[in-house]
């Protein structure tokens, strides 16, 4: 039902995840099984909104995972920003795949902007941040924050970032002009790309915490994807416990023993 009315396919999610899932939404509207909630979302349509929402992960806050942002800030950069010089060119292109509510693109834009204004650096910037949550997506957009979301920041980044009202932290003009929020299905069958990048050619992939929830035919799909949509040598981000399946091992090569971070190889 929800592929049919929504085209939103979860069928290689993880099942007991979807189970989980589901369960809150019966439990929620008073039913008692998942044949009565089955009935009750075929004559209540707004629920299904209800349940797409439960289905889709939103868990994230700025600079999740420390450590691949402190490699990410000292080594990715300078050497994307190092090879970009060297060969004249005067962009570079970021996508955050699954981006939730923002904090992923926003962490990498604010380290970026910190590098290119510390070099006096002049470089255009194309972060793209996808999702196929549209509530999530448009909270992005808004870029506010609530006290859990911003307390990995140091706070010299989140004075100069960030403004405070009450008990939300909005992040700046400056920052947000640089991410680009649009919906995009990674199990989209006609597009391996989001369409605002247009031809992908992306320079640094970021895809954390995604995969997990699909079924290793369904992740073989998405790093096929994201392998097409990348560069020569670029970078590929992913969550802690995510690694290329059997069919790309050799296809991105883990830059250290600490971090998920890959670089690609061979075209």
């Amino acid at each position: 039902m929800v592929k049919e009315q929504r085209n939103f396919d979860f069928t290689g999610s993880q099942e007991s995840m979807l189970e989980r899932r589901i369960q809150k939404r019966i439990h929620a509207t008073n039913n008692k099984n998942i044949d009565d909630y089955f009935e009750y979302l075929n004559n209540n349509s707004a629920e299904i909104d209800n349940l797409i929402d439960v289905l889709t992960i939103n868990v994230s806050r700025f600079f999740r995972n420390s450590l691949s942002f402190e490699y990410i800030s000292s080594v990715i950069i300078p050497k994307l920003i190092f090879q970009k010089v060297q060969a004249n060119e005067n962009s570079l292109r970021i996508w955050s795949a699954g981006c939730s509510y923002g904090e992923e693109p926003y962490s990498i834009a604010i380290i970026f902007n910190e590098f290119l204004n510390k070099e006096k650096i002049s470089l255009k910037l194309n972060i793209f941040a996808t999702d196929i949550d549209k509530k999530a997506l448009k909270h992005a957009a808004a870029g506010k924050y609530d006290s859990v979301s911003i307390k990995n920041i140091k706070y010299a980044l989140l004075d100069k970032y960030f403004t405070q009202k009450e008990d939300y932290f909005t992040i700046s003009s400056e920052i947000k002009r640089m991410v680009q929020f649009s919906f995009f299905d990674l199990l989209d069958k006609n597009h391996h790309v989001p369409q605002e990048s247009i031809f992908g050619d992306f320079d640094l992939v970021l895809c954390r915490n995604v995969l997990i929830y699909f079924n290793p035919e369904y992740q073989k799909n998405i790093f096929n994807k994201l392998y097409k949509s990348m560069n020569k040598d670029s970078y590929l981000v992913l969550g802690e416990s995510e690694v290329p399946v059997e069919a790309f091992k050799k296809k991105f090569k883990r830059v250290n023993n600490i971090t998920k971070i890959y670089r690609k190889v061979g075209e």
